[in-house]
């Protein structure tokens, strides 16, 4: 069944902040099967639009509906920003706060990931002085080895001479 976009959005506002109407209720309503409802919904985050599913309170959001959120909201003064979180049923602090963890949240990565690569290199390090040391080792033990072969063949062919002394 096709449906005009003007129904498409009336409905979404219905399920959307402030308003936040259970889909159950206003598919009963509109006449409209659930799962439409959720394919809308779930085309609109696609689209970029903070659709939270699940009827939940601003705070229990998904990270994606808070990021669309912040995204819509980079650009606003304090006014535009209060009249939006009106409309969405918001508070100023949430997105504030929303906002500030995305920003920390690339560099939390980021300086964990430095920390990682400094220990990454830290270890290739210590592990090619390992490899340095084991090879002299090895060509130490091979010369140690070749000097008993040899010091065997000498006694067997010319005698002990420390017997003789």
């Amino acid at each position: 069944m096709y449906y005009s976009q003007e129904l498409k959005d009336s409905i979404l506002r219905k399920i959307l902040p402030p308003n936040n109407k259970s889909i159950t209720k206003v598919a009963k309503e509109e006449g409209i099967s659930e799962q439409t409802i959720r394919n809308w919904q779930k085309q609109a985050r696609a689209e970029g639009v903070a659709a939270p599913g699940n009827d939940l309170s601003s705070e229990k959001w998904s990270t994606q509906d808070k990021f669309l959120i912040v995204v819509e909201t980079a650009g606003m003064n304090e006014t535009d920003l209060a009249e939006y979180a009106r409309k969405k049923g918001l508070y100023v602090d949430q997105i504030k706060a929303w906002r500030d963890a995305c920003m920390n949240a690339n560099g939390g990565i980021a300086k964990e990931a430095s920390r990682l690569n400094k220990e990454l290199k830290a270890a290739e390090k210590e592990r090619k002085k390992l490899e340095k040391e084991l090879q002299r080792k090895d060509k130490a033990l091979a010369e140690a080895a070749a000097l008993l072969v040899l010091s065997k063949k000498a006694n067997a062919i010319w005698g002990d001479r420390e017997e003789e002394q």
